[in-house]
């Protein structure tokens, strides 16, 4: 199974232009079966989908879960996931941080064997710590392998993460920060004891160097028995 996570940035490019369709194609590039997305609604008033349901269904193999708290949201503040058509979901959930600024993360069962957890962390280590904290008790007694993936905001490649450490295997697959120049991997991916990891990378292309501030990441995994 592939796995991906990109930070849309509310589907505003580095020229300053939004367009929902450059960041379409950007995933569909991908080749991913599951699509973690941070960033995806807008930031003010009921937070609008930065991506049309109606686009998503018109030019992807691609169907958002459903995760909104509201009927134009596209996920919970902002951290959405898209899964190829046909693919069964089950028990989404939404998934309260801490921190002073609003933060919240999202998961799902996908096809009744992988739990799948998006993540868009604080700014601050200290708040990021305690989000770590939540999403990990919240996940604590799901009985299936769980992913965890999102923008962890953690500059460090040795340091922030420390709350997990035992119940994931932390995976950074390149630099994706800032998409014009990367240097940093802000955008990891989490896989809890047992899954296979088989590699993974970082989505650098022409167009994806413009879509969004960060680039998409991605892992191959098996999945335990």
């Amino acid at each position: 199974m592939k796995l991906a996570s990109y930070n849309i940035r509310k589907a505003v490019g580095l020229d300053r232009r939004r367009d929902p369709g450059r960041i379409l194609e950007v995933i569909n590039h991908i080749g991913a079966d599951v699509v973690v997305l941070q960033e995806a609604d807008k930031r003010l008033g009921p937070r609008p989908t930065a991506l049309p349901r109606q686009l998503i269904a018109d030019h992807t193999d691609f169907t958002p879960v459903d995760l909104a708290a509201n009927d134009v949201s596209l996920g919970w503040h902002g951290n959405a996931i898209l899964v190829r058509k046909g693919m069964n979901v089950s028990d989404p959930q939404r998934i309260e941080l801490p921190g002073l600024e609003p933060r919240g993360a999202v998961s799902v069962v996908v096809e009744g064997r992988l739990r799948v957890a998006g993540v868009h962390l604080g700014l601050m280590r200290r708040h990021r710590h305690g989000q770590l904290r939540a999403v990990r008790a919240a996940l604590a007694d799901c009985p299936n392998p769980t992913a965890v993936l999102g923008d962890f905001n953690e500059w460090s490649p040795h340091a922030g993460l420390e709350e997990f450490h035992g119940d994931f295997v932390m995976h950074a697959p390149g630099l994706s920060f800032h998409a014009s120049r990367p240097v940093a991997a802000l955008d990891r991916i989490g896989l809890s004891p047992g899954i296979g990891f088989h590699g993974g990378g970082v989505v650098e292309t022409k167009l994806s160097k413009v879509a969004s501030d960060h680039l998409p990441v991605w892992v191959e995994i098996d999945l335990p028995g």
